[in-house]
């Protein structure tokens, strides 16, 4: 399998990028193509003692900075690494893209290069969130993306297939994001979404338990939560500030007497595997899930371990079979206005 590695996207690039490209290559067998100013990456990989054999280089000279307007950076800057990388997406090149650059470019360039799935009207953003056994799923259209009920719909199938092929979950709870349990809960896009989910439900297609609120994100009532981009970011950065929070505030009541020391050492096992399990890194990123080939979104902070991840993540998502699952059942996805 053939990983493009947009080398020049994110906080840490391109050196944490490319460490754990090859960490990839090394403990995934993967192959590697990565794209970005040639003269950078070949100083890192001299400077890893990098063995050759299975790794490309494509130049491309110029970056993608968070600056830059997301709909249009692509298109503007054609010589940029994340515009070189879909190019060689789309042309068979390789399996999938995994990109730590601008989310809003890669959506954009994604759905502009590589296409949609025919049949998908909006690809979607997918990150897990660590909750219950497998983790829940938080699936929506983007932050300042206008949504409608159907949307959100199409996005209750998709997130299904996901939780199904990559996550583990045999049945897979489809929940929507609400300020209340209760059916009659939330605004018109809501309610919307809440009828077409039911009714899905009720013909068999989509398990649909109802409205989920916050408080009951992380208790494992749901595997696949719908919603809004506004508010499912809100929810994303509120978890990450939280979790970043709750392992700072532990280690201060670990550290403040001799006698929790004590306790930490006992307890160091236990807490690791807690902090392991919270630790957005050990995700890596996110699937843009609706576009026609494997697109991985990796955290705009990754360092070597995030990346590493991230291309785990592609690995499993080229694996999985999902697209496939969707184009199989894309005619009772497919929109009423369509």
């Amino acid at each position: 399998m053939k990983i493009i590695v947009d080398a020049m996207g994110g906080d840490h690039a391109p050196l944490e990028i490319v460490k754990g490209a090859l960490r990839a290559k090394k403990e995934l067998g993967v192959e590697l193509l990565l794209v970005g100013r040639e003269e950078a990456i070949r100083e890192i990989l001299t400077q890893e003692n990098a063995e050759m054999t299975g790794i490309e280089i494509v130049d491309a000279r110029e970056v993608i900075s968070m600056e830059d307007d997301p709909s249009t950076a692509t298109r503007r800057k054609k010589d940029s690494s994340m515009a070189v990388a879909l190019n060689l997406l789309r042309d068979e090149r390789g399996d999938a893209v995994v990109s730590a650059g601008s989310t809003g470019a890669l959506l954009t360039g994604a759905t502009l290069t590589v296409k949609r799935i025919k049949g998908i009207r909006r690809a979607a953003l997918a990150p897990v969130l660590p909750a219950g056994e497998h983790g829940v799923m938080l699936i929506d259209c983007g932050a300042n993306v206008e949504c409608t009920a159907e949307y959100l719909l199409q996005f209750g199938y998709m997130g299904s297939f996901y939780a199904k092929k990559l996550m583990g979950c045999e049945n897979p709870r489809v929940g929507l994001l609400n300020v209340g349990t209760e059916d009659t809960k939330g605004g018109e896009l809501q309610h919307q979404t809440f009828a077409l989910l039911k009714q899905a439900h009720e013909e068999g297609r989509i398990n649909f338990i109802g409205n989920v609120e916050g408080t009951g994100v992380f208790n494992g009532s749901a595997d696949v939560i719908v919603t809004d981009g506004f508010t499912g970011n809100v929810l994303l950065k509120g978890t990450e500030g939280v979790i970043k929070y709750m392992m700072k505030a532990l280690k201060g009541v670990f550290y403040s007497s001799t006698k929790n020391k004590l306790a930490a050492l006992v307890l160091k096992k236990d807490l690791a595997a807690m902090k392991k399990s919270m630790d957005v890194n050990e995700v890596g990123g996110t699937a843009l899930v609706g576009i026609s080939k494997p697109v991985i979104k990796a955290h705009g902070s990754s360092n070597e371990a995030s990346f590493f991840a991230a291309i785990r993540q592609a690995v499993a998502f080229v694996q999985s079979g999902i697209i496939d699952e969707i184009k199989e059942n894309i005619d009772y996805m497919k929109l009423k206005t369509e």
